[in-house]
């Protein structure tokens, strides 16, 4: 937990960068790859992302330490070729899990916050999920397990593994020669992050793009194809809570529904988008099927609620780098409470791009909790107040200030609700 934390001090102060020099980057060549509300959904997306696993709130059905104890047939030394042969197998499980999320219905839940944005950029790729309740990777490293592959190995392969898997989410790389062969490029990441019949639920490579050329599901890039973003039912939201449960939530009701008690159980295991017959005709969905006229998500929020909301994504920022960095100090039940907080901060402000009514509410809600906080730890802010006197003092001012003017932009900004047909040359690039 704190080892993990202390790598993600590193980590995302990197990834920021890495955007930042994108953003500069298309702006000199004069492409637009960012609107505001899409890139700070998608920030916010990988803050409850990490919170969610620095915290570890994961049931892990089968670890691989316990997989590689009960099966290995060999006791190998960590040498570089077991550190590739690790690097391999964790690179074929992923190929077959992030093929099965695309696959199978229930699956899909914990992977549509990743495809949710309607642009491609660097910060789509922090769009991670927080649903996955239940994790059962270790099944798929079975091989290595089997070989003895020390547990070590992977622990120190898996967040590399990861992490790399952050670079080819952008435009502003075109093809790259013969690493198209065996690697995932950004081309190839273009393409299955589209939705595009020629393009969809292909190439699910994670870095080496040879496992789909394998097993039939690759896709070049087509020059006479240019790629739409985000999923075929819009998930028309900034808020990645939200998003998250979206899929689930329309899976649960059509079991709940039908009619057809064999659909209520067979629902989850088919392929992603099946839904009974009777509640695809009672309670038909949206789906994007015309591509030369879909317009992207947009509720275009003044540049004073778009400048507010990333003060808003700053601070919680802040915020969650203080519990990154207190854990130990902090201890339970405390850091899932100030998680929980950071949760509600995340919802609150999403909710305002929303311009939902229920911004007001929810910044109450967000008030009142931080408020709480405060008074539950006397008059402190889990240790702040050592670090910078009266800090939590400030953070009290804060919390009545920000619910004062989410207030003012729910009064001037929210009347006529969210307008869901903006066509995407009219947005925001803030």
């Amino acid at each position: 937990m704190e080892t993990y934390a202390q790598a993600l001090n590193i980590a995302i102060p990197f990834f920021v960068l890495l955007i930042l020099i994108e953003a500069a980057v298309a702006k000199y060549r004069g492409i637009q790859v960012n609107r505001g509300a899409d890139t700070i959904a998608s920030l916010s997306s990988g803050v409850t992302n990490v919170v969610k696993d620095v915290l570890g709130l994961t049931v892990v059905i089968i670890s691989y330490s316990w997989l590689v104890k009960q099966v290995a047939i060999f006791e190998i030394k960590t040498t570089w070729l077991v550190v590739v042969l690790a690097f391999i197998a964790k690179d074929f499980a992923g190929y077959w899990m992030h093929r099965f999320e695309h696959e199978i219905n229930f699956l899909w839940n914990r992977h549509i916050i990743h495809h949710s944005s309607e642009e491609f950029n660097l910060a789509c790729a922090l769009r991670q999920s927080i649903s996955e309740a239940f994790s059962y990777f270790a099944i798929l490293m079975f091989p290595a397990a089997l070989l003895g592959v020390p547990a070590k190995v992977i622990a120190i392969i898996a967040p590399i593994h990861l992490f790399a898997q952050f670079w080819y989410h952008t435009r502003l790389i075109g093809k790259m020669g013969f690493l198209e062969r065996f690697l995932v490029t950004p081309s190839h990441h273009r393409v299955h992050h589209a939705m595009n019949p020629q393009y969809l639920d292909r190439n699910y490579g994670q870095i080496l793009i040879i496992w789909d050329k394998l097993f039939g599901t690759f896709q070049p890039e087509l020059a006479g194809v240019p790629p739409v973003y985000g999923v075929k039912r819009p998930v028309h939201t900034w808020n990645p809570i939200l998003i998250n449960f979206q899929h689930f939530s329309l899976l649960f009701l059509d079991a709940l529904r039908t009619s057809n008690w064999w659909d209520k159980l067979r629902i989850w295991f088919m392929p992603t988008g099946w839904r009974p017959a009777d509640m695809a005709e009672k309670y038909p969905v949206n789906i994007v099927d015309d591509f030369t006229t879909f317009s992207k998500y947009e509720t275009k929020p003044s540049q004073p609620l778009l400048l507010w909301s990333w003060v808003q994504l700053g601070i919680t920022l802040a915020l969650m780098f203080y519990l990154f960095n207190r854990i130990a100090g902090i201890g339970m039940p405390g850091i899932f409470i100030y998680g929980a907080f950071l949760f509600v901060s995340v919802f609150s402000y999403t909710t305002l791009m929303d311009k939902s009514r229920w911004a007001l509410a929810t910044e109450a809600v967000r008030a009142a909790f931080g408020l709480g906080l405060i008074w539950w730890q006397g008059m402190d802010w889990f240790g702040l107040n050592e670090l910078l006197p009266g800090g939590a003092y400030l953070l009290a001012v804060y919390f009545g200030l920000s619910l004062a003017v989410v207030g003012y932009f729910v009064k001037t900004e929210c009347r006529d609700g969210i307008d869901f047909g903006i066509k995407g040359q009219e947005v925001s690039s803030i």
